[in-house]
């Protein structure tokens, strides 16, 4: 498995710069160490993956596992201390870290379907019930919400350039003001996920439902929702848009005007990399912009 490593199309991104190539040549080598301190038996590399290489593993007494190896990217940095902050609390309990490695052995879900194969409105039940479990007091390590928003509002505007201004500046300028207004005026801070979405919440025996990869913040709870409002998994369309940003906020207790504004700044933020626009993103800001709802 170590001597013939398959990389998944998912992470091929990663060979359009130096740095990520040198991590694919690396991998072999970190995958081959972490076998054989953990004593692991694994199979290929889940097809899925696009932020690092995961593949199902076995202890040596029979367990379950997946052994992950990140890209070293800042937005899964502290992936692990999020885990062990949750203790198996709504989410995949973490087994062992390698820090130096950037390596995790973490519970498998089994079966592991993904929480976007419900009807929606059952997905939202699920949601509903976790995030308030999830959003647990933290501070350091984490990175802060604020100093997140600061970095992509620094960015967004180059990237924009860049991309030969894909959308309107309208857009843009919106998203700038929002975050402006957001960052200061923060409640509660608490342990935030910007990537919790219905394909990283999968069907587990331990609990009915665990969310796996995590990209942890500390960061008020209105901030919590913006992944669940945005993700396509369970519809894409003003209205299922329009729909989860006022049951998730009801529900929740959550101010639906900074979840709408959160929304708007992580998803535009998140609408460009470096060459490549996410059309669908963009949609949504649009949408959550539209003066006629």
């Amino acid at each position: 498995m170590t001597d013939r490593l398959e990389i998944p199309d998912g992470l091929r991104w990663v060979e359009r710069t130096g740095a990520g190539r040198a991590w694919l040549a690396e991998l072999p080598g970190l995958l081959a160490a972490c076998v054989a301190r953990w004593s692991l038996r694994v199979g290929p590399p889940f097809r899925y993956a696009y932020a690092s290489l995961a593949m199902p593993a076995e202890l040596p007494d029979g367990t379950p596992a997946v052994l992950k190896l990140q890209y070293p990217d800042a937005e899964s940095e502290h992936e692990a201390t999020a885990l062990a902050r949750w203790s198996g609390a709504g989410a995949v309990r973490l087994l062992e870290h390698d820090p130096g490695r950037r390596a995790l052995l973490v519970e498998r879900a089994v079966p592991g379907t993904p929480l976007y194969e419900l009807a929606a409105e059952a997905a939202l039940d699920t949601m509903v019930a976790l995030l308030p479990r999830l959003c647990v007091p933290a501070g350091p390590p984490f990175t802060s919400l604020a100093e997140e928003a600061a970095g992509w509002a620094e960015r967004m505007p180059g990237k924009w350039e860049r991309a030969n201004r894909p959308y309107e500046r309208r857009l843009l300028d919106a998203a700038l003001g929002l975050l402006a207004e957001l960052v200061p005026s923060q409640g509660e801070q608490v342990l935030v996920n910007q990537d919790l979405h219905a394909g990283n919440v999968l069907r587990a025996t331990r609990e009915p439902w665990l969310v796996i990869d995590p990209k942890p913040l500390v960061g008020e709870r209105e901030f919590a929702v913006a992944p669940v409002v945005r993700g396509a998994e369970l519809g894409h369309s003003p209205a299922a848009v329009r729909h989860r940003l006022d049951r998730l906020s009801a529900e929740l207790g959550l101010d639906r005007d900074r979840v709408r504004g959160w929304t708007i700044g992580q998803t535009l933020a998140w609408s460009l990399g470096e060459g490549v626009v996410f059309p669908g993103q963009v949609d949504v800001v649009r949408w959550l912009l539209d003066d006629g709802w």
